[in-house]
């Protein structure tokens, strides 16, 4: 029993052996931090859409004849004021013809543009996108009478010229014929 017991202290040995020489782990690797609860927001509803209705609004009154656009307006002038009143009356006024209604309809458009009331702001961006749409509208108008105007000017002053032509054709008529010249010499 001895030279058993002999034998395992023996086999043991090299086994020790690597215990012993084997290097001492450094201190423990750290333990990851725990996961942080994240909360999930969920964000809020989006505003209802208060410029869609708008654009179909302007849609429908391209639409319109004249007639019913100038219903539309005295429907909306009965109306109480508000920045969404203003809009679709500066709406209304571009697509008619009146002289100075594309000038009211800028006013218009500028004044819920520029309002500071809560109730304009979903009107803002769309009120400043047809107010500019406005004044180049004024501005393209503005440059097509003074060129009717030019050409106006210009076909009087053709007819003038015309006239002015026809008159000394006349008169060329009216002179005696010129005596031929020649080499003939009277004596």
């Amino acid at each position: 029993m001895k030279a058993n017991s002999c034998l395992v202290l023996l086999a043991c040995l090299p086994l020790a052996a690597c215990t012993l020489n084997s290097p001492m782990p450094a201190e423990p690797a750290p333990l990851p931090p725990p996961p942080q609860v994240v909360e999930v927001v969920t964000p809020p509803p989006p505003p209802p859409d208060e410029v869609g209705p708008l654009l179909s609004y302007h849609q429908s009154l391209r639409r319109m004849s004249q007639g019913e656009l100038v219903k539309e307006l005295s429907g909306l002038g009965l109306q109480q004021r508000s920045p969404r009143v203003a809009l679709q009356m500066g709406m209304a006024l571009m697509l008619t013809r009146g002289s100075g209604d594309l000038a009211r309809a800028q006013a218009l458009l500028d004044s819920v543009a520029t309002s500071a009331d809560v109730e304009a702001a979903p009107f803002r961006a769309l009120a400043q996108l047809l107010s500019a749409n406005c004044a180049e509208m004024r501005r393209l108008y503005d440059h097509t009478d003074r060129l009717t105007a030019q050409q106006k000017e210009s076909q009087r002053r053709i007819d003038q010229l015309n006239d002015m032509l026809e008159g000394l054709k006349a008169i060329e008529r009216t002179l005696p014929a010129r005596p031929a010249s020649g080499s003939q010499v009277t004596k």
